[in-house]
């Protein structure tokens, strides 16, 4: 595991130790390290979406509602596959 170094201005840190005492974090690595996991999360999830709403409408062929439903269907297994 490779250690780094992080500054944080003091009001910042006070501001991040008074939320670990409401949540009952024992350490502030333990914090940042479920924050830095929480954020690469909550990118990847809008990368998947950017990429759901690129291959909405991409079709130039006429589709049918039908076809839609089941395109959109098979689309968010996909993406909820990928996020599990």
């Amino acid at each position: 595991m490779e250690a780094i170094s992080l500054k944080l201005e003091d009001r910042f840190l006070k501001d991040i130790e008074k939320i670990m005492k409401r949540h009952r974090y024992t350490t502030k690595t333990e914090f940042i390290r479920e924050a830095i996991r929480d954020k690469i999360k909550d990118l990847e999830k809008e990368e998947l979406l950017l990429r759901a709403k690129m291959l909405y409408g991409a079709s130039k062929r006429k589709t049918t509602d039908a076809q839609l439903h089941i395109a959109r269907e098979k689309a968010f297994k996909e993406i909820d596959k990928e996020l599990k």
